[in-house]
């Protein structure tokens, strides 16, 4: 009897025991914590370094006389009536600098400005050697010109399209460089008897476009990033860009030196345009 009462109390206390672990609350972990992946944005300066390759396009030097004697000259190829003008080159290193704001976060329109300028260093001679004529009948009359760009500049706003870290874009705007040409027309007997010359700043415009690329912060060519780090850059990016220039056309008068045989004078036309391609990478600053 005494056993069986035993026995019945335990049982009581398991059913109360159970009973009041069921009313407590029960222990879960914690919810995770959610962190946001951040969202690249080419909102923001930035500045940069390029090289660049630049060959011109349907360059001519056209010359006229000036009165009824030089014309004739001219007409009779004595003087290069229209002398085909090519130059091409690498370029030595350049700069530049802009603004970009993208309209939403990683993929979506991009507008912005830039400036730059590139030290292209481009110049060709050129010779011309007239027909024989009764009065030049071992050697035709020569001429020389030479043509040199010494730097392209530009200011060009930009559109384009942003695909996460890819940035496809458009460009066009204003364009600047300084400009030197230079004729030559010699006698038979190879005396310089014209001469002219042109050395200035043209203007122009430019248009063309390009791709960017911002390189991921884990990427292994971050590690080489010492000057943006020390700058203080949140990305660094590669870029490839053509443009087509045009600086327009200048006359250059090409007067007699003195000569008693040379007289009147010649006007030659001058055209600079072309196309440039450069390569390069920027350093970007945060956005405002």
């Amino acid at each position: 009897m005494i056993k069986k009462f035993l026995l019945a109390g335990v049982a009581s206390l398991v059913a109360i025991g159970s009973a009041s672990a069921a009313d407590l609350p029960r222990r879960q972990a914690p919810p995770p914590v959610f962190t946001a992946i951040p969202v690249f944005t080419w909102t923001g300066f930035y500045l940069g370094t390029h090289s660049s390759y630049a060959f011109s396009d349907r360059q001519n030097i056209r010359t006229i006389g000036n009165d009824a004697l030089t014309q004739r000259n001219v007409d009779l190829n004595r003087r290069p009536q229209n002398f085909r003008s090519e130059q091409d080159g690498i370029g030595n290193v350049g700069g530049g600098i802009g603004y970009n704001y993208q309209f939403t976060p990683g993929s979506g329109f991009v507008i912005g400005v830039n400036a730059d300028v590139t030290w292209t260093d481009i110049s060709k001679r050129y010779g011309y050697l007239g027909p024989l004529t009764p009065l030049n009948p071992v050697l035709g009359d020569p001429a020389t010109f030479r043509q040199r760009l010494d730097y392209l500049g530009t200011v060009q706003g930009r559109l384009g399209y942003a695909f996460d870290r890819f940035l496809v874009y458009g460009t066009g705007g204003f364009a600047y460089g300084s400009v030197d040409y230079r004729a030559n027309f010699f006698t038979g007997t190879n005396v310089l008897a014209y001469s002219g010359r042109y050395n200035d700043m043209e203007t122009g415009f430019a248009y063309g476009g390009g791709i960017e690329y911002a390189i991921p912060t884990d990427s292994f060519l971050n590690r080489f990033n010492f000057i943006g780090g020390l700058l203080g850059a949140s990305a660094i990016t590669l870029k490839a860009e053509y443009l087509h220039y045009d600086l327009g056309s200048r006359n250059v008068v090409v007067n007699n030196v003195g000569l008693p045989a040379a007289t009147g004078s010649y006007t030659s036309r001058f055209e600079t345009s072309g196309n440039i391609i450069k390569a390069g990478f920027n350093y970007k600053f945060g956005g405002l």
